[in-house]
This record gives structure tokens, sequence and C-alpha cells, in this order.
């Protein structure tokens, strides 16, 4: 038994691979290797992202412009607040004028925004967001770094270890758009803290108070991340239990007093923010997304897309067919590792950090899989029918936190404790092959080849890039002239919305400081359902956006609204000014024109009304 009663190690003895300590890490040799690794990682962060910093301010990341530009009006809007001495407002008409949104209930990683305003303001929104994703790989392979060796992996496997789940497909297509999931920092940290009380720590007061920190901040960063850190944590704390219940039983009192600590820490920083969230104005239940739609398919986690440097023609264009698109996209292992991952859970079963950690990866993998299972990965979760079976996440989705996340995104935090085995493994294996005849060079060759078969597969190239939406030619000067108040309603045309992200775009990298008429968000319908666009917009909305995109536009034209809608219309949105960008857009000018009269201002392609 170890030195508390609970050993890991009952089954192997792994040369800097001792198992679970109880408590700190064991004293760390000084040594420059470290800090090496994690300006590796850094310089692959770089590399994976160069398309972006070759044009920091303007450049994207393909696949997802909506949600891209949605990130830097939330940036911008974080950073004014902040350049003006004050906390971003948790509910704020800034955009969706007159009704407002909340922060708490969208993606609006208010930490980094925060951290982030002194890029924002120098560099712009597009700048801050490409260091965010940077930071994002770079980080979340340190952090994994870092608790696998506080566990007892040796420096090569928790290197191995940290690029395999900092640098996953899951992060890498999380890039799409998903800041609040790509960067992946904190849950590895965050499990390592709920280990740590979980193990009887000397000072279960200081550490839980640390474990409340961590859940704050991944609050202000995503909320579902922490639902998933959680649950990961959860599974393979209970394996631990189930495996030393005389152990656990005796922790208990020490455990409790962490959580007390933790949950006193947590509500102190999250309070105000939680209860604006679930009791302030436009507070909301359920998904705003189909239930059961996004979720990893098995032929998933084996089918290379384009993101991936070794894939084929075909394995790319079977997953391009995913309904859920390539942002959810996040399922891929590759066989190598998939055999790995298996092969070393059975061999080193009787090793307890293997064996909860391939537990916790099976578990959540298998509710990756959503409540029924798809038939394929190209089939439309919408229109198969499931074939009576019900998968775990059936059982859990309609539950109030769970409903709002997404199954697939749990391959996020399970290829987290996948890298986990994988570095056990790479020690374990080692140990046991230096004991025979090959001796220790052939025993690294045959894990260094073996590792390397299993994570080659795993490497991305480097993101696809293209040019943000640009700034119409006298935007600035328009807004300029206009001279709006601080706060002032703007109806921008095309207005925004989910589908139409351009004037959501055009105001974050302007920052002038004015409420959006329209936007793209999660809000409450009438009866506090979640939905995109909340209880929509009205149909003069849509008119204005089909007149601006002309050819364009897809699907049949919106019916144009009668005089009486438009009246209304304008007396529920009250916009102090009215931007329009029509250059090349004849019915478009004819149509305002008809409604506000000759523009007051005209410049580039921007025409202008003070109302």
């Amino acid at each position: 038994m170890g030195r508390r009663g609970f050993s890991v190690t009952s089954a192997e003895t792994v040369p800097a691979a001792s198992g679970i300590a109880a408590d700190a890490p064991a004293p760390a040799r000084r040594s420059w290797a470290p800090a090496a690794i994690c300006a590796c990682y850094l310089a692959a962060a770089l590399v994976l992202t160069w398309r972006l910093w070759a044009h920091p301010a303007s450049a994207t990341v393909a696949g997802n412009p909506p949600d891209v530009s949605q990130f830097a009006w939330f940036m911008r809007y974080e950073a004014i607040a902040i350049a003006h001495g004050r906390l971003p407002a948790l509910v704020t008409t800034a955009m969706n004028a007159p009704r407002g949104i909340s922060m708490m209930w969208n993606t609006t990683a208010l930490l980094p925004g925060v951290l982030l305003t002194p890029v924002t303001l120098l560099a712009g929104p597009q700048v801050s967001l490409n260091v965010l994703l940077t930071l994002g790989f770079a980080g979340s392979s340190a952090t994994m770094f870092y608790v696998l060796r506080r566990y007892g992996a040796s420096l090569a496997a928790a290197a191995v270890g940290g690029a395999v789940y900092g640098f996953s497909p899951a992060l890498t297509h999380a890039a799409m758009g998903h800041f609040q999931l790509q960067f992946a920092v904190l849950p590895p940290l965050i499990v390592d803290a709920v280990l740590r009380l979980s193990l009887g720590p000397r000072r279960p007061l200081l550490t839980g108070a640390w474990l409340g920190v961590l859940v704050a901040a991944q609050v202000f960063i995503g909320e579902e991340m922490l639902f998933e850190a959680a649950l990961a944590a959860l599974l393979v704390v209970v394996v631990l239990a189930v495996s030393r219940p005389r152990a656990a039983l005796g922790r208990a009192v020490s455990v409790a007093m962490g959580l007390g600590a933790a949950v006193v820490v947590g509500l102190a920083l999250t309070g105000w923010a939680l209860w604006t969230q679930l009791h302030g104005p436009l507070t909301q239940h359920g998904t705003a997304f189909y239930l059961d739609f996004y979720k990893n398919d098995l032929a998933g986690f084996i089918t290379p897309d384009a993101f991936q440097l070794i894939h084929t023609s075909s394995s790319a264009a079977t997953a391009a067919r995913y309904a859920g698109l390539a942002p959810e996209y996040v399922a891929y292992l590759g066989i190598p590792l998939i055999v790995v991952l298996v092969v070393a859970s059975v061999l080193f079963w009787r090793h307890l950090p293997v064996r909860a950690c391939a537990v916790a990866t099976l578990v959540l993998l298998l509710l990756s899989l959503g409540a029924h299972p798809l038939v394929s990965v190209t089939a439309n979760p919408l229109t198969q029918r499931p074939g009576g079976i019900t998968l775990p996440w059936g059982w859990i989705e309609q539950l109030p936190v769970v409903s709002a996340g997404l199954p697939n995104r749990l391959s996020i935090v399970a290829d987290g404790t996948a890298a986990a085995i994988l570095a056990y493994a790479i020690d374990l294996a080692f140990g046991r092959l230096r004991r025979t005849s090959l001796g220790r060079g052939k025993a690294a060759a045959i894990v260094a080849v073996v590792a390397a078969a299993a994570i080659v597969p795993l490497i991305p190239r480097p993101l696809p890039a293209t040019p943000a939406v640009a700034l119409p030619a006298g935007w600035d000067t328009t807004l300029t002239a206009l001279r709006l108040p601080v706060g002032a309603r703007l109806l921008i045309v095309p207005v925004p919305t989910a589908i139409l992200d351009d004037g959501l775009r055009w105001q974050a990298d302007g920052g002038q400081r004015v409420s959006l008429i329209g936007g793209y968000f999660e809000g409450p319908a009438s009866n506090g359902k979640a939905y995109i666009d909340g209880p929509g917009f009205p149909e003069l909305t849509w008119y204005l956006d089909y007149l601006w995109l002309g050819k364009a536009w897809t699907g049949p034209p919106p019916p144009e609204p009668g005089q009486k809608a438009v009246v209304a219309t304008l007396r529920y949105w009250r916009p102090q000014a009215v931007v329009a960008d029509a250059a090349s857009r004849p019915a478009l000018e004819r149509y305002l024109t008809g409604i506000f009269g000759n523009p007051a201002i005209r410049y580039g392609s921007m025409i202008g009304w003070r109302t």
C-alpha cells in the first residue's frame, strides 16, 4: 500500500511512472526539458496556425464564418467594457436591441475576452481570436503534460500524451469557430484537482479552493466544457473508489471538506453571474439545437477528413457529408490509435491509472454516440429511424444542464483520457520489454515505432484560412458623420442574423459603441425554450437581407411586408440611425428611400439616415 493506503501500481513497477501520487507531485529535477517541451507545443501551434498569422487582422479559419464573426463581436464588446472601466454586462442590448441578449446563455468566452482586451484594442478582435486559438493548442497540450507528469508519466510519455490531447482532431475541428471548446486548457487541471481531493491531500481546503477557482474560470470560458470535464473526473474517481473502497471511505471527510471549499470559492466568484443566468432576464431552458442531431458515428472514429495530414480523397469526401458539418466532426481517432488503446487497456488493466482512463474513455465515447446510433457517418439524424436502439445518452439527454450540451463534443475530454492511456502504455510497455532479452535500446525502439504508428494519423494539416468579412468602403466615415450617442440603436442593412453575419462583423471591426438591431445569438422564445435568434426576427429583416443579397439569396424570396408591418417593426426597433451597404444594389436603395426618404449621408458604398 502507498503511504496513504492507496496504491496504483499493484501489477506494474515502471521507472518514472510509479503511479498516482496522493498529493503533491514528486520533487522535479531542475531541468530545461519541460520548458523545451512546452516551447515545442507553442512552435507546433504556430505551424498549425501560420496561415492565420500571415494576415492576423483579417484571416480566419475557413469553414464557419458566422460563428467567427459572433466571437469577434463578443471580443469587441468585452474589450469596450474593460476599456471604460467596467465589467461586461451579463444582459445587454448591445446586440438584438431593444430586447437584448444574455451573455451567460451564449458562447461569449468572457474571461478570454477580458484578458485579451489590450490585444483587441490595439490590433482588433481577429488578432485576439488568433491568439486564443494558438494558446488553446499549446496551452491544452501543456496542461495535459503537467497532469501526466504529476501522476507519474515519464517526460517522453507525458510529452506525447500532451500533444495527442492538445492537437487532437477534436480540437483542430473546434478551431472552426468554436473557441470556447478549442481553448481546452482547464479541463485537465480540473480533473487533476478533483483527483487530488479524492486521493486525500494534506490540505483539502486549499485544494478545494483551487478547484473552485478553476471551475469559476471555466464557467467564464464555456460551461459546456465544465460539464464534460466534471463528467470525466467523476468517471475516473468512481473507478478509483470501486478499486480501493476502503481507502475511498477513509478519505470521505477530507473529500467533503475540499468539495465544500470548492463550492464556497466557486460560488463566491460566479454566484452573481449564475444567478443572472438562471433567475435574471432572458432565462431559457433546453437546447437551441435539434436533440440527438450532433452526435458521433462509429465510422467517424476511423474516417479521416481533409483536416488530417494523412487522408484519402474518398475518406475526405465521406467525412464532408457528415450532417453536423466539419466543425462538429470531432470523433476521429484512427485505427492504429484505437488498436493501441484497446491492447494497452487489456495488457495493463491491473495498472489503476490505465484502468480508470480506459473506463472513462469508453463511457465518454459511448455517450458521444447520442441517444440513437447513426447508421453511417453520412446519415441525416433528422430523417433516419432510430431502429428501437436507445443508447445511454438517451437516458439523460432531457436532464437540465445535460440537455444544453451536444454529445459529440464529449470527444474532446475522451481524447484527453485516451492520451493518458497512451502515455502510461508507453512507460509500461517500455518497462516490461526492457526486462526481457531485448534490452533497453531495442525496447525503446519498439515502443517508439508503435507510438509513432498510433499518433502519425492524428497529425493535422495547417488550418485553412479565409479572409474575414471586410469593412465596406465608407463604413467608418459614415458612422462618424452620423454622430451617434453611445448606445444608440443602429439598423444595419444587411440586418445581422445567424445566417448573414456581415453587419455583426463590421461593428466588431469598427468598434463603434452602438446597440445593434438584430444579431446572432441564442435566446428564449415566449415559452422560455432556447432557440437560435430567440423568438425570431420580424419579416422586414428577411426582406431587407433578401434585397441586399440579390441573386445570392437561396430559397424562395420572402414576401414584401405591408406598410402596417413595416411601421410596426420600426416602432418596435426605434432605430436612431440606419446605414446600408447599398453599392450596386439599386432595389435596396429604392426600398429604403421609400421608407426613410433621401439618404442624409453617402460615403463609398454606404448610405445613412438619421431617424
